[in-house]
């Protein structure tokens, strides 16, 4: 079994009357991505506080890198990374001054500092604007540097809050590959996002929270499978077909539903699509167009949303 480098165990926190944590309880192997979702206000950031050690649980216990986030909390910063929902750069200093501080701040020697944030600026594409002040920078362009700059202590957890809200598409893209190549040199994430298609391509495992509560976990294909359904799209090439369709898809135990000349019905399983084929067929049946159609994550959060 994979070594578990995150922890928590039925957490809550509570602020006076308000529980923004409920007993909640996940696992992060290691050199994995746990993707967190969740509205605004649904406990994600308070998560986040607390496995950083900003925040101390009301209730329950969390280890980060076998260290409880409580007891051990120096432990626990020196193997942590933290990308927070906006840049914390210095907007007077320079990009690699900034990352030059930090380096010192850890420990780090001059030439090591240099040395460190010289790597970090070619791994983040900002090498040409390392001497000029960040305040110079772009919106994707400090993003970048605010996770550059978690970076500079070589964390082994690293703690992603929301970090492409806001970001240009290209930029996102950008974000994503830089996570997925720091996961493949064995970095475990956490990433907290609105975005679901940053989840679908990032997260291993989804965690989805609600008023403090976890709601749903599990990868994107189980969650998928939970709330979605496949369904098969055929276009026929004349309206005077589509009834015919319908009666031979009901045959085999379908469910079809027709718009125009679109029939669609649910699947169970993808080999059904070569089921329906050959159901058309032995009608002869004209076919424009077949699709199989998966459930997104779209589809999972909306149906959460309404329970």
């Amino acid at each position: 079994m994979s070594e578990l480098m995150i922890e928590a165990s039925n957490v809550s926190k509570t602020f006076g009357d308000v529980r923004a944590l409920d007993g909640v309880s996940i696992t992060v192997p290691k050199g994995s991505v746990l993707g967190l979702l969740g509205h605004n206000g649904a406990g994600k950031t308070t998560l986040v506080n607390l496995l950083t050690t900003m925040l101390p649980p009301t209730d329950g216990e969390a280890k980060v890198a076998g260290f409880d986030v409580v007891h051990q909390a120096h432990q626990v910063r020196s193997r942590i990374g933290l990308t927070g929902q906006f840049a914390a750069v210095d907007e007077a200093l320079s990009g690699f001054d900034n990352l030059v501080l930090i380096a010192r701040l850890l420990g780090a020697s001059k030439r090591q500092a240099q040395a460190r944030s010289d790597e970090l600026m070619e791994m983040f594409d900002l090498t040409d604007a390392a001497k000029r002040k960040a305040k110079t920078y772009s919106g994707g362009m400090r993003r970048r540097l605010d996770l550059a700059a978690s970076l500079v202590g070589r964390p082994e957890v690293l703690f992603l809050d929301e970090p492409t809200t806001g970001l240009d598409p290209s930029s996102r893209l950008g974000m994503w590959e830089i996570v997925e190549k720091l996961v493949s040199d064995g970095t475990t994430v956490l990433l907290t996002t609105q975005y679901l298609d940053e989840a679908d391509r990032l997260a291993d495992s989804i965690t989805v929270l609600s008023q403090g509560k976890v709601v749903a976990s599990g990868t994107s294909a189980e969650l998928k499978a939970q709330v979605g359904q496949r369904t098969v799209t055929v276009t026929l090439e004349s309206a005077s077909e589509v009834h015919a369709a319908c009666d031979a898809l009901t045959k085999i135990g379908m469910h079809p539903v027709s718009e125009g000349l679109t029939i669609t019905t649910p699947v169970a399983a993808t080999r059904d699509l070569a089921t329906i084929v050959r159901a058309l067929d032995d009608n002869g049946l004209e076919v424009h167009d077949i699709a199989l159609g998966e459930p997104t994550l779209d589809d999972v959060y909306l149906a959460l949303a309404a329970a």
